[in-house]
């Protein structure tokens, strides 16, 4: 099975920690100050850093859509 980054910008408060938890999937974007979704279907072997990176948003605003 495989997955889908999400990131509701209405959400997004720019705090970041999603960098922190999946660099290789989420960077920030200075002028907007919002999330930037660098890799919208990530490997398997990143699962468990977006996972961290939607369990740790302050803003809730990333979600995993599993895609069968």
């Amino acid at each position: 099975m495989s997955f889908k980054a999400v990131a509701d910008l209405d959400l997004c408060q720019g705090h970041q920690m999603c960098q922190g938890e999946a660099p290789e999937v989420f960077g920030y974007d200075e002028e907007t100050d919002k999330v930037v979704v660098l890799e919208e279907f990530p490997d398997e072997s990143q699962r468990s850093d977006v996972e961290s990176a939607v369990t740790y948003c302050p803003a809730l605003a990333l979600a995993i859509q599993d895609i069968t």
